[in-house]
């Protein structure tokens, strides 16, 4: 496979799972900002942009999150500016992809002015959320299990278990007490899994330690990070020695491990500072992943600052 073409299919699938995510951290956002009566908005808005490592100067209102999180099109941290991103890759590698996947992507990009309208932020994250889960159906449904259904969910691999771990850093906000478990359960459609996994109420360790390492429910960190070092083994095939891939597969191997092998406690007593390691594992592998298949001029899209 052409390299410009894996590099195009790698970063659909990172710009699909960032536009969902970004959707439910958002939407979690919100919802602390109205329903605790304490919150020191100007501050929580202030970590939730360093969170998703966007620099503001002054105080940080709440059209302010939303206008660079949400619609700004020029920006890849942005909803918008990631689904317009993937349409973009996407027709730089319209002879790989399914027409149903380039439809969906096509019509997702212009749909997004009138969407943006919505009166209510809640119903537009909702529309992104569904937009991405029709893409990824389609794309489940269309493709050949071969270099670029592999390329497209290593993409989609890393990028969500660094959206997880980002997720899982508003739980200590500045200015704010953060979700709940429940809630983060639920924004990572993960609820019900929980309930049905762990056959206990809600609580702190649990629900970190399903959210964490659960080997099963493909939302887990340690699930996704397992996942992009099974492909990218696939991408070079059995007993192939590759160097940069190697590198790539230990950097994800000892994030993973790290989050395995510890008490769900000591994690938890310094959650912020562990998933920032999980950061910059997946940032390291993207680099690495970068030199290995794509073109030297290729760039990965976050920002390294404050990771």
């Amino acid at each position: 496979m052409l390299s410009r073409i894996a590099e195009s299919l790698f970063w659909i699938g990172r710009y699909v799972e960032r536009a969902d995510n970004t959707a439910r951290l958002l939407d979690v956002h919100l919802n602390v900002l109205l329903e605790d009566p304490w919150v020191d908005e100007p501050s929580a808005n202030a970590s939730i942009l360093a969170v998703m490592n966007c620099e503001f100067e002054g105080p940080v209102s709440r059209s302010d999150v939303l206008a660079t999180l949400a619609f700004d099109r020029d920006r890849s941290s942005s909803i918008a500016g990631t689904m317009a991103a993937a349409r973009e890759n996407a027709r730089r590698a319209r002879e790989v992809i399914s027409t149903e996947v380039w439809e969906s992507l096509n019509m997702t990009r212009n749909q997004l002015p009138r969407w943006s309208q919505a009166s209510r932020p809640h119903e537009y994250f909702v529309w992104v959320r569904e937009r991405a889960a029709v893409v990824w159906g389609l794309s489940s449904a269309t493709t050949s299990r071969d270099d670029a259904w592999h390329f497209m969910e290593l993409g989609r691999s890393l990028e969500r278990a660094d959206m997880i771990a980002r997720l899982l850093m508003t739980r200590s906000l500045e200015g704010t007490t953060g979700p709940n478990w429940t809630t983060l359960l639920r924004t990572c459609s993960a609820h019900e899994a929980y309930l049905r996994t762990v056959r206990a109420l809600v609580t702190e360790e649990r629900a970190a330690e399903f959210l964490l390492i659960d080997r099963l429910f493909p939302r887990s960190i340690a699930y996704n990070l397992d996942r992009a070092e099974t492909i990218l083994s696939e991408i070079d095939g059995a007993g192939a020695s590759r160097a940069l891939a190697d590198r790539a597969r230990l950097a994800l191997g000892r994030a993973r491990t790290n989050l395995e092998y510890r008490d769900v406690g000591e994690i938890l007593a310094d959650l912020p500072a562990q998933m920032r390691e999980v950061q910059k594992a997946c940032a390291t592998a993207s680099d690495l992943i970068r030199d290995r298949y794509f073109l030297p001029a290729s760039t990965v899209m976050w920002s390294q600052e404050a990771l």
